[in-house]
């Protein structure tokens, strides 16, 4: 119950505003009710990273999922995250991040899924920064 109140808490609170950072690596980020921060940076074997922080500790599963809502909506899964020392933030790194990228761009909404967790973040206004976000992780490197 206590977790249906903290989602409900979520989609009633003002979305934050999704932002584009080319420097010091491509960093894509939305800081609201669920912060969640998509960075790109070629030195890193796995190149890719997203990181959604809650307000409580992510509960300890196996499988991580990212279901996305709208017109292009689809379900992503892992079990290839971590989890921050507080357990408040997952991480999830991989060499490409297509499927994700999309869900960002062309969706309505995201739930980050894990256990019996469930954080949904709005995608409104996420499109342009992703488009920018997407220029900045296949420009050459100098």
């Amino acid at each position: 119950m206590r977790r249906l109140a903290a989602l409900l808490a979520c989609l009633a609170s003002p979305a934050g505003a999704w932002e584009f950072t080319p420097l010091p690596v491509c960093t894509l980020s939305e800081d609201g009710p669920v912060s969640v921060i998509v960075t790109y940076d070629p030195r890193q074997g796995e190149p890719y990273a997203i990181t959604v922080t809650a307000d409580e500790p992510w509960p300890e599963a196996t499988v991580f999922g990212l279901r996305f809502e709208g017109p292009r909506g689809l379900t992503i899964s892992t079990p290839r995250h971590r989890l921050s020392e507080d357990g408040r933030s997952l991480t999830v790194t991989d060499r490409g991040f297509g499927n994700v990228l999309d869900g960002l761009e062309f969706n309505l909404a995201a739930t980050a899924l894990l256990g019996d967790t469930a954080l949904s973040f709005s995608l409104d206004g996420a499109a342009e920064p992703v488009r920018a976000f997407r220029a900045c992780a296949t420009a050459p490197i100098a």
